[in-house]
């Protein structure tokens, strides 16, 4: 994309004099497609960063609204978003806009499944994982091995993060890594969150994505980097031997499985019921009295028995929680808003 305003030509001055990206690098930026998954702290900070730096195109899809206890840490909004309600993805884009007017920035408001991914993911350079759920890292993952297009991984929760660059052919997948990456268990909602976990992990996606658009796959970092700023840990794995061929999502005879909808969590209205019913892909055992734990340790009331917990979320819904891993959210019929309240609490 070419630069509309000749007064502001200097804009990436800055970035065009670090040598490594330098005005070839930013040439390529600028003509380069960015998709973010989420729109909360990670997209939201991501977004920014990538529309300061001039990327050519971002696309930010979010299923979500802004809320008073989003503003401590997604720096796109403000009160006023929260006072109206306003969706993520709606906000995201105004504000975007008003930061750099030559980035073509688009915000979609939608539940990610693969019908969004085939309608916006198609001809981006990047996709950037921001969601606050595996289900939908798994989707991505399939989509973007099946596609060959890169994306990169980001998640936090309290004062811990990590993050890791994903390419076809390149790194092993997110599958493949699975032995390695933590899923489930504590979410912002429970455990809380600190703002720097978020910019470290932002930093850690976009520097990768830099790279990427830049061009310059050699600095790539082909690690798995995770931190934690409370208890001054680092660590980084070198994950180029963890690829695994017979891997369903990027061997040899890939089958992508996340994009079956065999695969895809299933959720349905309870008939006759102001409920709605969450079933995993597969039913698992859950450990209740951990989960219990947790929510308690989130000032929230918890019921629990050997079969299943229940906890009021707020004056409107009830959550309960089925030891073979299926979730009834009490007190809506919105199947989207069922997917985010349990996502929220379960991750």
């Amino acid at each position: 994309m070419m630069r509309q305003h000749t007064s502001v030509q200097d804009r990436y001055s800055r970035q065009e004099r670090f040598l490594p990206i330098g005005v070839e690098g930013q040439r390529r930026i600028e003509s380069s497609r960015v998709l973010i998954v989420g729109a909360g702290a990670l997209g939201s900070g991501l977004a920014e960063m990538l529309v300061r730096a001039g990327v050519g195109s971002v696309t930010i899809i979010d299923r979500d609204y802004v809320e008073w206890s989003n503003l401590q840490r997604q720096q796109l909004y403000c009160e006023q978003d929260a006072q109206e309600r306003l969706p993520k993805a709606v906000a995201a884009e105004r504000r975007l806009r008003s930061i750099n007017s030559n980035v073509h920035v688009q915000g979609v408001v939608a539940d990610v499944t693969v019908y969004e991914l085939n309608e916006w993911a198609q001809n981006q350079d990047l996709i950037l994982d921001a969601t606050d759920n595996f289900d939908t890292r798994l989707l991505l993952n399939d989509y973007a091995m099946k596609h060959d297009i890169p994306w990169i991984y980001g998640a936090c929760v309290g004062s811990y993060g990590m993050s890791a660059f994903f390419k076809r052919g390149l790194t092993p997948c997110l599958s493949c890594m699975m032995d390695a990456i933590p899923v489930g268990g504590a979410t912002c909602d429970t455990a809380g969150i600190i703002s720097p976990a978020v910019q470290m992990t932002i930093s850690l996606q976009a520097a990768e994505a830099l790279k990427w658009l830049a061009g310059k796959e050699e600095a790539l970092r082909n690690r798995l980097v995770s931190f934690d700023l409370w208890s001054n840990q680092y660590t980084s794995l070198d994950i180029r031997s963890a690829r695994k061929e017979n891997c369903a999502s990027c061997g040899s005879e890939a089958s992508y499985p996340y994009l079956d909808a065999k695969h895809h969590r299933k959720t349905e209205v309870l008939c006759g019921r102001d409920s709605v019913q969450l079933r995993p892909a597969e039913l698992r055992s859950v450990n209740l009295s951990e989960v219990a734990q947790g929510l308690k340790a989130a000032g929230l009331s918890v019921q629990v028995n050997p079969f299943l917990l229940s906890s009021e979320v707020d004056e409107k819904h009830r959550v309960v929680l089925f030891a073979d891993g299926r979730i009834l959210i009490h007190g809506t019929k919105d199947m989207v808003q069922a997917r985010i309240i349990a996502d929220r609490l379960f991750g």
